[in-house]
């Protein structure tokens, strides 16, 4: 079978994987598919990404044809590579993350009637499909009771805050401008207060009541790291004509740093938007348990907006490590495959 073309144009031709003939596939394609080398198998098989995307432009992850998600790009993108439909497929996302939110470590599952030969080249295929905000980092397989959502044991959340009268256009798009100076200790004291098993319901969107499922959950840690960063000025000295760096500015990112079984929607934006009330010192730290215990959303929202989403990043989603083992005869897992040249082509110029 052959790849839908990949993007690039100087990419290398992808080789070739086979599968059994699905309802999607025509005669001949299935009859292409029967004369490869692949061993067609009875059972179908499940298969492990880790996804990274820059949330900017895409209205969140659930499946959505207008305007465009992240599940629907990299079903189309999964379609196109495989020839399966997306009811065959059955993608899953671990964390149906909002609008404009960012992740690095989010994780989804989907199903083929078929085993690959090799992770590497649907790897390569995905990739070149995807548009460039969205990259796929692993691929691997997994038992065949593996959830992508359901098997979670935690999952990690950072927010970064750029705390400092001028944004950095470097990182706008990745973290909240906070014109007002935070202290960091007072944040630090708030935060300790969610640590722990809570009713969380004060913190979820009352606007989306249908998501909130079970409102307890358990926040095992949630840390607030601070970088100062130095900023440099060039001035002209009007004798020697040359530039010279002189330290002139200085701002801070706070990162928070939070990882829980679990989380309701828009629980970590929120929480959030109290910490940055209770930095800039206009609520007290110990208003944090009270607004937890009053279980009323309406209680933050006399105190505290949401904070936006864009400072808001999926690092990583957790499982035990026995539900990772792969199943036996399986391709081993695919982290994107490196080119090297053996002889320059180019002269030199």
């Amino acid at each position: 079978m052959v790849f839908a073309a990949v993007a690039s144009a100087a990419a290398s031709p992808l080789p070739a994987f086979s599968l059994t003939k699905s309802p999607c596939m025509s005669d001949g394609l299935a009859k292409e598919h029967t004369q490869s080398a692949m061993v067609s198998l009875p059972s179908s098989h499940k298969w492990r990404m880790v996804i990274a995307y820059d949330g900017t432009k895409f209205a969140g992850w659930q499946y959505q044809q207008s305007p465009p998600t992240i599940q629907c790009l990299i079903e189309d993108a999964l379609t196109r590579a495989t020839k399966l439909c997306r009811k065959e497929l059955c993608l899953v996302g671990a964390s149906r993350t909002d609008a404009g939110v960012h992740a690095w470590g989010q994780v989804a599952h989907f199903v083929t009637p078929f085993m690959f030969d090799s992770l590497d080249t649907l790897h390569a295929a995905l990739n070149g499909l995807l548009p460039q905000e969205i990259r796929v980092r692993e691929i691997s397989p997994v038992q065949p009771q593996f959830h992508a959502r359901f098997s979670t044991t935690s999952k990690t959340y950072h927010y970064k805050i750029y705390n400092h009268a001028i944004m950095d256009p470097f990182r706008c798009l990745f973290a909240y401008h906070s014109t007002y100076k935070l202290n960091p200790v007072v944040m630090r004291e708030a935060a300790a207060y969610f640590v722990g098993k809570h009713d969380f319901t004060s913190f979820a969107n009352a606007a989306h009541n249908d998501r909130l499922g079970n409102p307890v959950k358990e926040i095992f840690c949630l840390d607030i790291v601070e970088t100062v960063i130095n900023y440099a000025q060039c001035k002209q000295s009007t004798i020697s004509r040359k530039y010279t760096s002189k330290l002139h500015l200085q701002g801070a990112v706070l990162q928070l740093e939070v990882e829980g079984s679990g989380f309701l929607f828009r629980q970590v934006r929120n929480m959030v938007a109290l910490l940055l009330q209770i930095g800039r010192e206009a609520l007290p730290a110990d208003v944090v348990p009270q607004i937890i215990s009053a279980r009323d959303r309406k209680e933050l929202a006399k105190v505290a907006l949401s904070a936006p989403p864009h400072g808001l990043c999926l690092m990583s989603v957790n499982y035990n490590s026995d539900i990772l083992e792969p199943p036996q005869g399986c391709p081993p897992s695919s982290f994107g495959r490196t080119h090297s040249v053996s002889k320059c082509k180019l002269p030199f110029y």
